[in-house]
């Protein structure tokens, strides 16, 4: 039966990637223009995002290479001991919300120097699930369609993140803590 389901997973995404397209020309949608159609206006948009994206890329390397992370780190390092959050996890919980692939680099030296079945590894794998890319999704989606007023994006998203890692820690602590 496993063997069946593997095979299934294997092909899925081919089979479901080969129906579209056949799909679409049996209902006589003009399938190759409309795709090469997509494409420049995915180029457009790209494009369109570069400097938003530069300038955030930047705003975060300089945020790391001035140490103001690991002084806000070192702030909140105390609090996070009284509930019993390991500070280790802190430079993950401020750079999840600023960048997917710093967490990601972050998540990876964390489960590397204390192993993927600490306590650290398994808070650092749920909170990469768990939270988003706040200021990513903002400059980049929202500068990209020309959204200038964020209102209560910012706030809701930063929110959502807190609410995230808030869970993300209490799941641990009671699963694996």
């Amino acid at each position: 039966m496993t063997e069946i389901v593997v095979e299934i997973s294997r092909w899925a995404i081919p089979i479901i990637l080969l129906l579209i397209p056949v799909y679409g020309y049996l209902r006589g949608v003009p399938v190759y223009e409309t795709f090469v159609t997509g494409a420049e206006d995915g180029f457009k948009v790209a494009v369109k995002i570069i400097p938003f994206l530069v300038g955030m890329l930047v705003a975060i390397g300089v945020f790391r290479a001035s140490g103001a992370m690991d002084l806000f780190a070192g702030v909140l390092n105390p609090v996070l001991q009284l509930i019993g959050v390991p500070g280790e996890i802190l430079p993950l919980a401020l750079m999840r919300p600023l960048s997917g692939g710093g967490a990601l680099g972050i998540a990876a030296e964390l489960i590397g120097s204390y192993g993927p079945d600490s306590f650290i590894g398994r808070l650092a794998s749920v909170m990469q699930g768990s939270t988003d890319t706040t200021f990513y999704v903002l400059t980049v989606y929202f500068g990209s369609v020309g959204v200038r007023r964020y209102r209560y994006a910012l706030a809701l998203g930063l929110l959502s993140d807190i609410s995230s890692l808030m869970a993300a820690i209490a799941i641990c602590q009671i699963m694996f803590g």
